[in-house]
């Protein structure tokens, strides 16, 4: 028997899904780290985790805004530092001139609405999430847009 036929070759899903593990640890966020990766055609386009923006201190550094003013998970995300994994993913994306638009996302987290918002108009098809999210507008709009939503299950 060969090497290859006692390894278990990961599915798609599974494949992209350990990436996006990989890149969440590069995250700066002391509450939560998230990873996303933009796919086409089997294709990575970009990836993002979150952290502060380019050259600024990061929450690892000088600690978290949310946490010091007591703000709990899903709630008003203008009051972070950060930008979330989504969003530097597609930050990347367009920064490298890279269409994303009829790409699946794939996330650790299910997205927050301000990143709903951004996936939609960018024109994100479907979405494979690892966890939840307390954001049920996201859901709602998600739904309303049409985006196949998936939640990834360990086989």
């Amino acid at each position: 028997m060969t090497l290859m036929a006692k390894t278990k070759r990961p599915d798609w899903d599974e494949y992209f899904m350990e990436i996006t593990r990989l890149v969440a640890k590069r995250s700066t966020c002391l509450r939560r780290h998230v990873g996303a990766l933009l796919v086409k055609d089997k294709m990575i386009l970009a990836t993002g985790y979150n952290g502060a923006p380019k050259g600024l201190a990061h929450c690892l550094d000088i600690g978290c805004l949310r946490e010091q003013l007591g703000i709990p998970s899903g709630e008003r995300h203008e009051l972070c530092r950060g930008l979330h994994a989504e969003q530097n993913a597609i930050i990347q994306a367009a920064y490298h001139g890279v269409s994303i638009q009829g790409a699946t996302l794939y996330c650790t987290n299910h997205p927050c609405i301000i990143c709903t918002k951004m996936l939609i108009n960018a024109g994100i098809v479907k979405i494979v999430y690892e966890a939840g999210y307390p954001d049920e507008l996201s859901g709602d709009m998600l739904k309303e847009a049409g985006i196949e939503m998936v939640q990834f299950k360990e086989k």
